[in-house]
């Protein structure tokens, strides 16, 4: 059951996977005043999808100005009708880089909206890593682990300028209009940086997520938890955690074991060897489909948010993730996290690795040299932060 916790002139709310999410979620929408702006990579055609659906036409039908922007890639499947309908009654709808050329291996195609974001009056704001979908992985018939936070207070305006600023950047690529004057609001440093809102882009933000993981990795005295679905992290990253554990830091990774991303499952499997050699702990959730993008350090900081460790998120999409300096905020998801872990994880043992067959071995390293091409094709790669 989540709880609010107060933080520094903020109230925020930990909301674990849809079946807590979307409750406070359509709960904000109906009760929209004014604006509602959300972003999202999926926009699902199923039930959830239909309801987030129905809650934003009602609200543009109550006068709410309603702006949803949907990624090109993520969202191509999004139903022409429910398009059509949205639009009609009122709902404006944009899509990011909606071309996307399958057949062509452009860095653009790679540039994806990623975040997921819901801004509401002003004054709510949703941040984390669940799409508009139903929580049911269909493939497992498990449910997706993920999380979300529910935030009111001084970090709501930098969101704000951020979400706006994205569909003004939006709807002049498009060559289309708002349909409404948006104001420029300045940016905004929450009260003792306890609540950072921190974005990933290709502009002024290209490391900010990255440094802030790395910054509470290097400071870390006692434990690092990271629950991350798509992990891949660059030489820097697993440095700095290898580091940690060689300073008695218990260095914890949840990760993925019902895959639903072949090609970076295997070239995860390709750093196993030598996480677990440096002492780390890797544990394979199997009761759920982790999509989660989560960290805890020394019971103290925790961040959730939309970004995956690996070299997509942290270094070509448009991330968007939440910091918190507050014990009581990251205990709950510290709590949470390792019950993940006792209910069904599978820890990884060293001589896994040993008895795993010669496929396996040559998928995992086939599919880690495919990810580090593909990597360096995009231009992004530092020199010295190499997967």
């Amino acid at each position: 059951m989540s709880s609010t916790h107060e933080v520094s002139g903020h109230q925020l709310t930990l909301l674990r996977c849809g079946e807590e999410y979307f409750p406070h979620l359509l709960a904000a929408l109906h009760a929209a005043r004014h604006s509602i702006f959300l972003e999202t990579y999926i926009f699902a055609e199923d039930k959830t999808g239909r309801l987030v659906k129905e809650a934003l036409e009602s609200a543009a039908a109550r006068e709410v100005s309603v702006h949803v922007l949907l990624d090109g890639f993520g969202s191509e499947d999004f139903p022409v009708a429910w398009l059509e309908e949205m639009r009609m009654l009122g709902v404006q709808v944009l899509k990011f880089r909606p071309q996307v050329a399958r057949l062509t291996f452009r860095r653009h195609r790679l540039r994806r909206l990623h975040r997921k974001l819901v801004l509401i009056d002003e004054h709510i704001a949703f941040v984390g890593g669940i799409n508009i979908i139903d929580d049911t992985y269909a493939k497992t018939h498990t449910t997706r682990l993920d999380y979300a936070v529910e935030v009111r207070g001084p970090v709501v305006t930098q969101i704000s300028h951020s979400m706006r600023k994205l569909w003004q950047l939006v709807s002049w690529t498009n060559l289309r209009s708002s349909g409404t004057r948006v104001r420029r609001l300045v940016r905004q440093k929450s009260a003792q940086q306890e609540v950072l809102f921190l974005i990933r882009d290709n502009f002024r933000h290209r490391q900010n997520i990255e440094q802030a993981y790395l910054n509470a990795i290097f400071h870390a005295k006692q434990e690092i938890i990271i629950a991350n679905a798509y992990f891949l992290p660059g030489h820097r990253f697993r440095n700095a955690l290898q580091d940690a554990a060689k300073r008695g830091v218990r260095v914890v990774l949840i990760l993925q074991g019902i895959v639903d991303h072949y090609l970076m499952h295997y070239a995860t499997l390709a750093l196993y060897e030598e996480l677990l050699q440096a002492g780390i702990e890797i544990h394979e959730c199997r009761q759920s489909l982790l999509h989660a993008k989560v960290a805890v350090v020394d019971g103290k900081w925790a961040t959730v948010g939309s970004s995956n460790i690996d070299p997509f998120s942290l270094w070509l999409a448009r991330e968007a993730n939440l910091v918190v300096r507050d014990s009581s905020f990251a205990a709950e998801l510290r709590g949470s996290l390792l019950h993940e872990i006792q209910d069904g994880a599978y820890r990884v043992a060293r001589t896994d690795w040993s008895k795993k067959g010669l496929w396996v071995r040559l998928l995992s390293r086939g599919g880690y040299t495919l990810i580090k091409l593909l990597a360096g094709m995009t231009g992004y790669v530092r020199k010295h932060d190499n997967i």
